[in-house]
Protein backbone atom coordinates (compact mmCIF):
# COMPACT_ATOMS: atom_id res chain seq x y z
CA UNK A 1 0.00 0.00 0.00
CA UNK A 2 2.85 2.51 0.34
CA UNK A 3 1.52 4.47 3.35
CA UNK A 4 4.11 6.58 5.04
CA UNK A 5 4.08 7.00 8.95
CA UNK A 6 1.78 9.88 8.19
CA UNK A 7 -0.47 8.32 5.87
CA UNK A 8 -0.68 5.45 8.54
CA UNK A 9 -1.69 7.95 11.45
CA UNK A 10 -4.08 9.78 9.13
CA UNK A 11 -5.97 6.41 8.20
CA UNK A 12 -5.95 4.77 11.54
CA UNK A 13 -7.42 8.35 13.10
CA UNK A 14 -9.74 8.82 10.08
CA UNK A 15 -11.32 5.67 10.23
CA UNK A 16 -11.77 6.35 13.58
CA UNK A 17 -13.84 8.99 13.15
CA UNK A 18 -15.56 7.68 10.59
CA UNK A 19 -16.57 4.63 12.72
CA UNK A 20 -17.71 6.93 15.53
CA UNK A 21 -20.05 9.15 13.65
CA UNK A 22 -21.72 6.24 12.37
CA UNK A 23 -22.42 5.40 15.92
CA UNK A 24 -23.90 8.51 16.60
CA UNK A 25 -25.82 8.29 13.62
CA UNK A 26 -27.41 5.04 15.10
CA UNK A 27 -27.72 6.09 18.01
CA UNK A 28 -28.49 9.81 18.32
CA UNK A 29 -29.82 10.53 14.74
CA UNK A 30 -26.85 12.77 13.87
CA UNK A 31 -23.19 13.56 15.36
CA UNK A 32 -24.16 14.23 18.63
CA UNK A 33 -21.28 16.78 19.91
CA UNK A 34 -23.08 16.52 23.33
CA UNK A 35 -21.94 12.66 23.15
CA UNK A 36 -18.54 11.50 23.36
CA UNK A 37 -19.03 9.62 19.94
CA UNK A 38 -19.41 13.59 18.14
CA UNK A 39 -16.80 14.84 20.47
CA UNK A 40 -14.09 12.01 19.09
CA UNK A 41 -15.72 12.44 15.71
CA UNK A 42 -15.23 16.54 16.20
CA UNK A 43 -11.49 16.17 17.13
CA UNK A 44 -10.54 12.78 14.42
CA UNK A 45 -11.72 14.37 11.95
CA UNK A 46 -9.99 17.75 12.46
CA UNK A 47 -6.60 15.57 13.29
CA UNK A 48 -7.64 13.80 9.99
CA UNK A 49 -7.91 16.82 7.93
CA UNK A 50 -4.59 18.68 9.39
CA UNK A 51 -2.87 15.24 8.62
CA UNK A 52 -4.61 15.18 5.15
CA UNK A 53 -2.49 18.61 4.09
CA UNK A 54 0.79 17.19 4.61
CA UNK A 55 -0.06 14.47 2.66
CA UNK A 56 -0.14 13.62 -1.05
CA UNK A 57 -0.16 11.05 -3.81
CA UNK A 58 0.26 13.26 -6.54
CA UNK A 59 2.54 15.79 -5.60
CA UNK A 60 1.35 19.50 -4.41
CA UNK A 61 -1.72 21.15 -3.13
CA UNK A 62 -4.62 19.44 -4.72
CA UNK A 63 -8.10 18.29 -4.62
CA UNK A 64 -7.87 16.04 -1.77
CA UNK A 65 -6.06 18.95 0.16
CA UNK A 66 -8.96 21.27 -0.10
CA UNK A 67 -11.51 19.00 0.94
CA UNK A 68 -9.45 18.69 3.72
CA UNK A 69 -9.18 22.33 4.58
CA UNK A 70 -13.70 22.53 3.74
CA UNK A 71 -13.96 20.05 6.59
CA UNK A 72 -12.13 21.63 8.70
CA UNK A 73 -13.74 24.55 8.36
CA UNK A 74 -17.07 23.11 8.83
CA UNK A 75 -16.48 20.95 11.80
CA UNK A 76 -14.87 23.99 13.42
CA UNK A 77 -17.74 26.24 12.83
CA UNK A 78 -20.38 23.43 13.73
CA UNK A 79 -18.32 23.19 16.88
CA UNK A 80 -18.70 26.67 17.43
CA UNK A 81 -22.33 27.01 17.26
CA UNK A 82 -22.90 24.24 19.24
CA UNK A 83 -20.34 25.06 21.91
CA UNK A 84 -21.10 28.93 22.21
CA UNK A 85 -24.51 29.50 20.70
CA UNK A 86 -26.55 26.74 22.46
CA UNK A 87 -29.52 29.12 23.18
CA UNK A 88 -30.38 29.42 18.95
CA UNK A 89 -32.26 26.81 18.07
CA UNK A 90 -32.40 27.41 14.19
CA UNK A 91 -28.73 26.88 14.63
CA UNK A 92 -29.14 23.27 15.31
CA UNK A 93 -30.03 23.04 11.63
CA UNK A 94 -26.89 24.58 10.12
CA UNK A 95 -25.05 22.58 13.08
CA UNK A 96 -26.54 19.26 11.92
CA UNK A 97 -26.05 20.09 7.98
CA UNK A 98 -22.41 21.21 8.45
CA UNK A 99 -21.40 18.21 10.84
CA UNK A 100 -23.49 15.80 8.35
CA UNK A 101 -22.01 17.37 5.21
CA UNK A 102 -18.26 17.45 6.35
CA UNK A 103 -19.00 13.39 6.93
CA UNK A 104 -20.33 13.19 3.37
CA UNK A 105 -17.35 15.12 2.46
CA UNK A 106 -14.59 12.71 4.25
CA UNK A 107 -16.41 9.71 2.27
CA UNK A 108 -15.12 11.13 -1.06
CA UNK A 109 -11.44 10.39 -0.64
CA UNK A 110 -11.66 7.98 1.53
CA UNK A 111 -13.65 6.05 -1.03
CA UNK A 112 -10.95 6.64 -3.91
CA UNK A 113 -7.99 6.21 -2.18
CA UNK A 114 -9.49 2.86 -1.13
CA UNK A 115 -11.06 1.42 -4.43
CA UNK A 116 -7.68 2.66 -5.91
CA UNK A 117 -5.24 0.51 -3.42
CA UNK A 118 -7.57 -2.23 -2.08
CA UNK A 119 -7.36 -5.00 -2.47
CA UNK A 120 -3.80 -5.38 -2.70
CA UNK A 121 -2.02 -5.97 -6.26
CA UNK A 122 -5.96 -6.05 -7.60
CA UNK A 123 -7.54 -2.67 -6.62
CA UNK A 124 -11.43 -2.61 -7.04
CA UNK A 125 -10.80 0.65 -9.16
CA UNK A 126 -7.97 1.82 -11.52
CA UNK A 127 -7.97 5.52 -11.18
CA UNK A 128 -9.83 8.18 -9.30
CA UNK A 129 -12.38 8.11 -12.76
CA UNK A 130 -13.37 4.47 -12.77
CA UNK A 131 -17.13 4.11 -12.48
CA UNK A 132 -17.11 2.13 -9.32
CA UNK A 133 -15.90 5.14 -7.40
CA UNK A 134 -18.77 7.41 -9.03
CA UNK A 135 -20.69 4.63 -8.41
CA UNK A 136 -20.55 4.52 -4.76
CA UNK A 137 -19.94 8.27 -4.40
CA UNK A 138 -23.91 8.27 -5.92
CA UNK A 139 -25.34 5.99 -3.56
CA UNK A 140 -23.69 7.99 -0.39
CA UNK A 141 -25.09 11.01 -1.64
CA UNK A 142 -28.59 9.79 -1.92
CA UNK A 143 -28.16 8.51 1.47
CA UNK A 144 -26.69 11.99 2.92
CA UNK A 145 -29.33 13.91 1.37
CA UNK A 146 -31.89 11.60 3.16
CA UNK A 147 -30.53 11.87 5.90
CA UNK A 148 -29.92 15.48 6.33
CA UNK A 149 -34.18 15.73 5.23
CA UNK A 150 -34.41 13.09 8.21
CA UNK A 151 -32.18 14.84 10.62
CA UNK A 152 -34.39 18.23 9.78
CA UNK A 153 -37.49 16.89 10.07
CA UNK A 154 -36.32 15.78 13.59
CA UNK A 155 -34.39 19.07 14.52
CA UNK A 156 -37.71 20.55 13.58
CA UNK A 157 -39.71 18.50 16.41
CA UNK A 158 -37.20 18.98 18.94
CA UNK A 159 -37.48 22.61 18.55
CA UNK A 160 -40.74 22.97 18.85
CA UNK A 161 -40.93 20.77 22.14
CA UNK A 162 -38.40 22.54 23.66
CA UNK A 163 -39.15 25.68 24.95
CA UNK A 164 -36.80 28.94 24.30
Amino acid sequence: MGLSSLGIFHTVIGVTAIVVAIVSYLKYGKINLAETSGKIYALGTVITSLTALGISKHGGFNAGHVFSIFILIMVVVAYFLFSRKQAHKTLRYVENFLLSLSFFLSWVPTVNETFTRVPLGHPLAKSPTDPIIAQTLLVLLVLFIAGSVLQFLTQRKLNRTVKP
